[in-house]
């Protein structure tokens, strides 16, 4: 068991991230403590409409982190997400459904992250809307979740901002220039990981984290 741990700080609507998410997954698998934090990046202010010149710039982004990462980008997600008018570009209820699947079990985060990308860039689900993501939650065994997103609780909602608080802070006090990025933590000392290990070989990844 590596001597290690690592915050993972991303954003549900972040293409780079879900390049990043077969890495972040077969990190987990291997034993190694992930801590998923949201950083808010396309909540609020960051938040926009999607138009056709967003949706052209998205799409040839898409591209080149398929070709990085082998993560598929579907037509559907083309054409019923980034295509279709009046659509949102708006993190924010995907980054609150994530805060309510790890409300009682941190680790859950990362199945309601990897859940929400499927349903985006694969299915063509629009993740901005909270009747789809409680009932894509629904489907998968996540109901407590769903019913949490539903509701939309005073308590989901202190602790959906103290995460993307707790999120922005490890991001400002490391210097991130965006995410995916990922914070590795090992002899009580943290230090930030160059976003692009996290797109190279797991071995290589692997030797950056145990030097931690």
């Amino acid at each position: 068991m590596q001597e290690f741990s690592a915050v993972y700080l991303f954003d549900p609507l972040c293409g780079w991230c879900y390049g990043a998410s077969l890495v972040i997954e077969r990190l987990h698998l291997a034993g190694v403590e992930l801590e998923l934090l949201p950083t808010g990046l396309f909540t609020g202010g960051g938040a926009r409409e999607m138009d056709a010149s967003l949706a052209a710039y998205a799409w040839s982004n898409d591209q080149r982190i398929e070709r990085l990462s082998g993560q598929p980008f579907s037509e559907d997600y083309r054409s019923k997400v980034l295509n279709r008018p009046g659509s949102l570009f708006d993190s924010g209820p995907a980054t609150l459904a994530i805060t309510a699947a790890g409300l009682a079990d941190h680790r859950r985060r990362l199945d309601a992250l990897r859940l929400i990308q499927r349903a985006r860039y694969v299915k063509g689900l629009d993740i901005t809307s909270v009747p789809v993501l409680a009932g894509l939650f629904e489907s998968e065994g996540l109901s407590e979740a769903a019913r949490l997103l539903t509701e939309g609780s005073v308590e989901l909602l202190d602790a959906n901002r103290q995460l993307i608080a707790q999120g922005q802070d490890l991001f400002r006090q490391h210097g991130a220039n965006g995410v995916p990025a990922l914070v590795v933590e090992g002899n009580g000392h943290q230090r930030l990981l160059n976003a692009s290990a996290l797109f190279g070989s797991y071995d290589n990844l692997m030797a950056h984290l145990q030097a931690a």
